[in-house]
């Protein structure tokens, strides 16, 4: 053998293992909305799970969050979408699921770490399947200024009647505007108002089952009080409140104009990132002393497998990895105020987060009463909510209104199942 020929051989035998290597990997695409998450997932996420598994590349491709329901159904249609579909919560990716594109995952390994509750937004009505690893859940309550809450000397409310009483204090002051939010968009009054208080009064998720199997109304005292509670919120919104925006309401809270801010946690890093005070959390205060305490901990984000994906066992590999301890505790720090839902208990790094998560170790916790199954039709019970909230606090339209125009819109398409 020539020595030419013998060093073709010996490069040959040297390079198949690479070339062997690189035919073996794998890649991934994951479609999502969180366009805000794109550098968490480039610097943090991805690199963790490459690094246990590196014949398997992810790219994280997300979409402006307006466009992503069309867009990935028109792509899931299509044939081009990734191999890993970020999941909204309930109806949207049931739909999907029940279309054939979202493949079943009861016997992933991993899955069994959450409870019903953390499935119930990515699995059948039945129970039976469930089709989406749950990610994240978004927590409802309020965010103060701790240095407004020191200037005027008033402490944390735990009852309505404290709450009112703080609120009074502001006012009074003048300096600060006692509440930060508006209802021009609408959406607000009902999701960090309505949504926010009600559950201490419909009693959580007994109330929001009971109505979807249609015991309850939603003329019910127990779910008209809460509008007349915010209907009381108005004097306290500051002037022109009608034509206040969301960014609007951000602002005025960042700038430290506003005392209290009516939110979600998926304001944390935000605010954090803009606001120069120190920022606290309470939970929605109780009707009176003692009374038992709910929070809105609403299932909001999940990531499933298209079942026409190529890479089907890649794709398992990491919907097994986001189903582990170890990527709820990278996540949940990563993107503060997006709270884990898997089983095991994440301590969170960032103390206005953790506040947050804490209140799920004294409240009961449920999901927001339009999400499930009594939000599907037309007129849309999430919307309608959005509206009537919205009316109650402009004063246009009393508590007693509001709920019997939602309940006449939920009577033209929804039949309880008997």
């Amino acid at each position: 053998m020539t020595r030419l020929m013998k060093g073709m051989l010996l490069a040959t035998t040297m390079l198949a293992p690479a070339g062997l290597a690189q035919a073996q990997e794998t890649q991934l695409v994951i479609e999502s909305w969180r366009n805000d998450d794109l550098p968490i997932w480039q610097e943090k996420i991805i690199p963790a799970f490459e690094a246990k598994n590196p014949n398997i590349k992810v790219t994280f491709a997300p979409m402006a969050p307006t466009e992503y329901n069309s867009a990935v159904n028109a792509k899931l249609d299509a044939g081009t979408a990734g191999d890993l579909i970020t999941c909204r919560p309930f109806d949207l990716s049931l739909a999907m699921f029940e279309k054939g594109q979202l493949a079943p995952l009861n016997d992933l390994k991993g899955i069994e770490n959450f409870t019903d509750v953390g499935k119930s937004a990515w699995t059948t009505d039945d129970g039976k399947t469930t089709f989406c690893v749950p990610m994240a859940s978004v927590i409802h309550g309020f965010i103060y200024n701790k240095k407004a809450f020191e200037e005027v000397g008033v402490e944390v409310p735990k009852t309505e009647e404290e709450f009112f009483a703080v609120l009074d204090k502001f006012k009074e002051n003048g300096t600060y505007i006692p509440l930060a939010m508006g209802t021009k968009d609408q959406w607000e009054a009902a999701t960090m108002g309505y949504y926010n208080i009600g559950p201490n009064y419909w009693k959580g998720e007994d109330g929001r089952k009971a109505l979807i199997a249609g015991t309850e109304k939603l003329t019910d005292p127990q779910w008209v009080e809460p509008y007349a509670t915010l209907a009381k919120w108005k004097p306290y919104l500051g002037d022109g409140f009608e034509a206040q925006t969301y960014p609007d309401s951000q602002n005025l809270f960042t700038l430290g104009r506003a005392a209290i801010y009516p939110a979600g946690s998926w304001e944390i890093a935000p605010f954090k990132s803009q606001a120069d005070f120190e920022m606290g959390a309470f939970p929605p205060p109780v009707k009176k002393a003692g009374d038992t305490c709910y929070i809105s901990d609403h299932n909001d984000i999940g990531i499933g497998l298209n079942a026409k994906s190529a890479n089907a066992d890649a794709a398992k590999t990491f919907l097994s990895w986001v189903a582990s301890p170890e990527f709820a505790e990278l996540y949940a720090n990563a993107a503060p105020g997006f709270f884990s839902l898997n089983s095991t208990p994440v301590k969170m790094e960032d103390k206005l987060a953790q506040e947050f998560v804490s209140w799920r170790e004294n409240c009961k916790t449920t999901i927001r009463p339009s999400a499930a199954i009594v939000g599907r039709g037309q007129p849309n019970l999430d919307l309608e909510m959005w509206r009537v909230s919205a009316n109650v606090i402009n004063g246009s339209e009393t508590p007693e209104q509001a709920g019997a125009e939602t309940q006449k819109g939920l009577d033209s398409w929804y039949k309880p199942a008997k």
